[in-house]
């Protein structure tokens, strides 16, 4: 049963003497992204509180292109009012800031700090998400949590194992918002993966869980107390009911973690709520059950641990053992897999070396359906490589033609049986030689441990071994099992003397295997006897008293099924056991005349019999008849050559075993007939060697050609070879390069979503800086150090005559609209040598004046690359100016006025007064005030206002009159003798809209009160 959420993962960097790391005081999120991740990056910190701080530290990973600037610490600045760096090594880590990996570096989170590493793995298979998570899962256990963006592959899933593990949380982007769906499709498939949004929403699911889960302080002591009370069984019974499975035996603190974890993704407060919202929601059961299941497994985690298991334990497995026998193994909460699949490969690569022929069963169960399913699949992401050696990678593992898994071979996944068992309550599997349970029993309550380890006792052979976990440990059971590797923690089965395994019996296995385990008593013997006809048992009878050798053979002589006592004739051949070939095994004096005689028989498929051939036996020889025939009745087609009956008996006329001597021979015929005896024996034995010879030369010729085909297919077998180890090397080569293909592919195309950003920033800018040169009216062009134009605003076309194609034509062959300005080119070429700015004002041939400013144009690294012109357009100033010049002078004649004493007057055409200067004030007496509001006909006596009407119109005839004597009316009545001049006043059309006059006191005589 796999009920293990596994010891805490082991992180790539440790901290020093190995002191505990110290959380803290504020959650750390690992984000990681890969291709197409910058967009998912951006909609994850777009979504963050604006106003407030989220009292979190973000570190973004993402498969950079090592020899690339990052951008992202830019364009991830633009998002977020947090404080964004790129990571420095041992940089503190700090809440509300963003850190940002740097290229070509692998990156750990180590008690507070940020540790840069230098990768270790070539390009292409580097994991540098799985390297955070699991680093930041060792150091800050339940208050890590991680992301998974978009990306390729699956980066990450295996530090998804390890946060959860650890108790943390882990968020994961919804395939279908995602650019590249590879990471998160993978990490969803581990079943660990707390909340599955868009990125854009994960901000605000990730504050609230921060705040309920971690915001609060800790429980108190009396909350496990409290966790152990009647609402944490009543979980338990929830659980078992739907699940079959009881946790009641589990220590206290590993169900405590892991259901407060599940109350805070619900942002459940109490645990009676949660009871009931159990009782509510069948899927959070589920839920919750797959959570004290957590595994984190790699293969051949524990490296010393494995290599003392390969060089200690797995030699052991076969020593003693019959060629043939079964090594039995139990790998006891095989989680998916990974660990049962690495003793196996111990176990093969053992029998390759052996070179024998073993039968090896490893049995791995799991409580767990889901890694069941997932291990007898035997398909696991690309990231094992970094736990499996090369050489074993290429031996025991094919990668999927997408790149983003491996899958083990099938030669190693025959070796297996995967199956869901309950290790307390299921039957165990008998007789083993191995039992790995690895980080299952830190999780049992102590009483449930000892009953474990009794009944693995009871499970394994006299001397099997117990490998179990580095925190684990089987020495309250000393009078079970002895330490063979302490550090390793493996160790040896005792025998019992003290009956433990039976008292443990009593607890695991079911009635029928405990106690009564015995057979049940027989009180009669019942045989089954068998009805045989008539002819059957004639048969059998006959054959127990005629019993000759015989085999069953093919055309090759390869034994299909031998009958009778052949070691007389036969003996095993030297060499590795496999097919026996009756050829081979045929004893001296047999193996040329059996060749002969099947060759016979297949080339005519007919029955050959040679009698009386002398086979040594034992120091002495034996007379045998010898008979080859076809077994008829066989169709053609049921075998791929015909088969034959081979028989061996003993000559008749010899019953002895051992030939008489021609000196034993009766006289009587040697004497008689000898003329005739030696003559046919002569023609007997010369047609007999006739024969052999025959038979010997067809034989070498069969022995030459068979040997030359031998050569032939040997050297096409080792051309083969040759050819199949090159494709192979070539196809390893093919995928190592595929692999670093898509790694630089993830590289490329996170620099270019960097540079698509960075593009369409530009192409803002340069669109805003357009509008800003056009929208300011400023005529400018850009030249190079040659006076080439390269880029000019719309209205520099109105000076100079520029068209689009003018760019890159030199600025001395466009004709400008300047007046009198010829010196444009000499004054560009005067800048860029002596870099000195150069103003002057010109004038267009449409009366437009400008300020023409020449500048050297410099780069942000202060290079000097050209040089640009401006023309501001001063027509307004120049015409303000010369308004200016106008008024000034009006305004010294004003002073002019003010300060004579002469009185000064403007009137209207009507006879109002509309200026009236300090000297009229002195000599009429009204104040300037008083005399705007007057009409010139109030100042001029009655009798002469007919001439006054007389002299304007001749004022607008003559412009000016001669100065001439009249009289003017003061204030308090008087009539004052004056000499006046009037003067017109024209606007700007020509027209006289006023009239201006001098009036001074005539020394005539003075003026009397109504005096004409």
């Amino acid at each position: 049963m796999a009920t293990r959420p596994k010891v805490k993962a082991k992180g790539p960097v440790t901290g020093g003497s190995g002191a505990q790391p110290v959380p803290l005081p504020f959650p750390i999120v690992g984000i990681g992204a890969s291709a197409g991740g910058l967009a998912a990056i951006e909609a994850f910190f777009s979504g963050m509180p604006r106003d407030v701080d989220p009292g979190m530290a973000f570190v973004l990973v993402q498969h950079l292109d090592p020899d690339h600037k990052s951008l992202l610490t830019e364009l991830i600045q633009r998002r977020t009012r947090m404080q964004v760096s790129e990571v420095k090594d041992g940089m503190v880590v700090r809440a509300n800031c963003v850190y940002i990996i740097p290229p070509n570096r692998d990156m750990a989170f180590l008690n507070g700090t940020l540790q840069l590493l230098e990768p270790a793995a070539p390009r292409g298979h580097r994991l540098p998400i799985d390297f955070l998570f699991a680093s930041l899962a060792s150091d800050q256990q339940e208050r890590a949590i991680g992301v998974v963006l978009s990306g390729t592959g699956s980066d990450g899933t295996q530090g998804v194992r390890e946060i959860k593990a650890e108790g943390g949380m882990v968020m994961v982007q919804s395939p279908a918002s995602a650019e590249f769906d590879g990471m998160p499709q993978s990490a969803l498939a581990t079943g660990l993966v707390d909340f599955e949004l868009p990125p854009a929403e994960m901000a605000a699911q990730l504050v609230a869980y921060v705040a309920h889960a971690l915001g609060r302080p800790p429980h108190p002591a009396s909350a496990a107390s409290v966790m152990g009370g009647n609402v944490l069984k009543k979980i338990f019974v929830l659980l078992r009911a739907q699940t079959g499975h009881d946790f009641s035996q589990y220590k206290p603190s590993t169900i405590h973690r892991r259901i407060e974890r599940r109350m805070a993704v619900h942002q459940i407060d109490s645990m009676a709520a949660y009871v009931k919202y159990l009782q509510q929601t069948p899927v959070e059961v589920q839920a919750l059950f797959n959570d004290l299941l957590i595994g984190v497994t790699n293969f051949f985690r524990d490296p010393e641990a494995f290599a003392a298991l390969e060089e200690k334990v797995v030699p052991r497995l076969f020593e003693g053992k019959a060629v043939g026998s079964a090594v039995r193994v139990w790998c006891t909460g095989c989680s998916t897999g990974e660990e049962a699949y690495s003793i196996a490969i111990l176990l093969q690569e053992r029998l390759e070396l052996l070179k024998a022929s073993y039968k090896v069963q490893v049995f791995a169960t799991d409580i767990d359906s889901r890694a069941i399913a997932v291990a007898r699949a035997g398909l696991y992401p690309a990231s094992l490589a970094e736990h499996v050696t090369p050489e074993r990678l290429a031996r025991f593992f094919t990668l999927e033609p997408d790149g983003s898994a491996y899958r083990v071979h099938k030669g190693i996944r025959d070796l297996l049986v995967f199956s869901e068992q309950d290790v307390i309550k299921d039957p165990p599997f008998s007789k083993l030689d191995l039992i790995s349970c690895r980080n299952l029993m830190i999780y049992l309550g102590a009483e449930l441990q000892k009953k474990l380890i009794s009944l693995f006792h009871y499970a394994l052979q006299p001397g099997g071994m117990l490998f179990l976990g580095s925190s684990e440990s089987a020495g309250e059971q000393g009078d079970l099992f002895a330490v063979l590797e302490r550090k390793a923690k493996i160790y040896q089965r005792k025998e019992d003397f003290q009956g433990a395994q039976r008292a443990a019996l009593g607890r695991f296995l079911p009635p029928l295997m405990n106690k009564n385990m015995s057979p049940m008593p027989t009180t009669e013997k019942t045989p089954i006897l068998a009805k045989l006809s008539l002819r059957e048992l004639t048969e059998q009878a006959l054959l127990q008293q005629l019993s000759p050798v015989a085999a069953l053979v093919n055309s090759q002589g390869e034994i299909l099924y031998l009958h009778g006592r052949s070691g007389m004739y036969l003996e095993p051949a030297p060499g590795e056991a496999g097919i026996s070939n009756i050829l081979k095994m045929a004893r001296d004096g047999l193996r040329r005349d059996l060749t002969v005689s099947l060759h016979k028989a297949a080339a005519s498929l007919d029955t050959v019999r040679v009698a009386g051939v002398r086979v040594k036996t034992n120091g002495h020889f034996t007379q045998v008849d010898l008979s080859v025939s076809p077994v008829p009745g066989v169709p053609a087609a049921a075998l791929a050559s015909p088969l034959f009956l081979v028989v061996l008996e003993q000559a008749p006329d010899n019953p002895g075993a051992i030939a008489p001597a021609p000196s034993a021979l009766p006289a009587v015929s040697a004497a008689a007939g000898s003329d005739k005896l030696q003559t046919d024996a002569r023609a007997q034995i010369t047609e007999l060697h006739e024969e052999l010879q025959a038979k010997e030369e067809y034989l070498r010729a069969i022995n030459e050609e068979l040997e030359t085909t031998n050569d032939e297919l040997k050297s096409s077998n080792e051309e083969m070879q040759s050819v199949n180890e090159e494709l192979q090397s070539t196809n390893e080569e093919l995928e190592t390069s595929k692999e670093e293909m898509q790694s630089i592919n993830e590289e490329l195309n996170t620099v270019n979503s960097e540079l698509q950003t960075k593009v369409g920033d530009l192409s803002r800018a340069n669109n805003d800086m357009n509008n800003l040169l056009a929208g300011t009216g400023i005529a400018t062009i850009f030249v190079d150090h040659s006076l080439r134009i390269l880029r000019f605003t719309p209205s520099a076309s109105q000076i100079i005559n520029l068209i689009l194609s003018d760019v890159g034509r030199p600025v001395a062959h466009i004709v400008s609209n300047l007046v009198g300005y010829t010196s444009l080119v000499a004054d560009m070429q005067e800048v860029l040598k002596t870099l000195v700015p150069r103003e002057t004002e010109v004038q267009t041939t449409n009366g437009k004046s400008y300020t023409l400013r020449i500048l050297p144009y410099r780069t942000l690294d202060n290079v000097i690359e050209g040089a640009v012109v401006t023309f501001v357009d001063v027509t307004e100033v120049r015409r303000t100016r010369e308004a200016l010049q106008k008024v000034n002078a009006l305004l010294r004649l004003a002073v002019v006025v003010r300060d004579a004493h002469d009185a000064i007057t403007v009137q209207a055409l009507d006879g109002r007064i509309i200026a009236w200067n300090p000297g009229a004030e002195q000599l009429y007496g009204w104040s300037e005030a008083e005399a705007l509001q007057l009409n010139v006909s109030d100042r001029i006596p009655k009798a002469l206002q007919t001439v006054a009407l007389n002299q304007v119109h001749q004022l607008s005839q003559a412009l000016t009159l001669a100065p001439f004597q009249t009289q003017r009316l003061t204030r308090d009545g008087r009539c004052l003798d004056v000499w006046l001049t009037a003067t017109a006043l024209l606007d700007e059309t020509g027209r006289v809209d006023a009239i201006a006059t001098t009036e001074r006191v005539s020394d005539v005589g003075a003026a009397t009160d109504g005096a004409p």
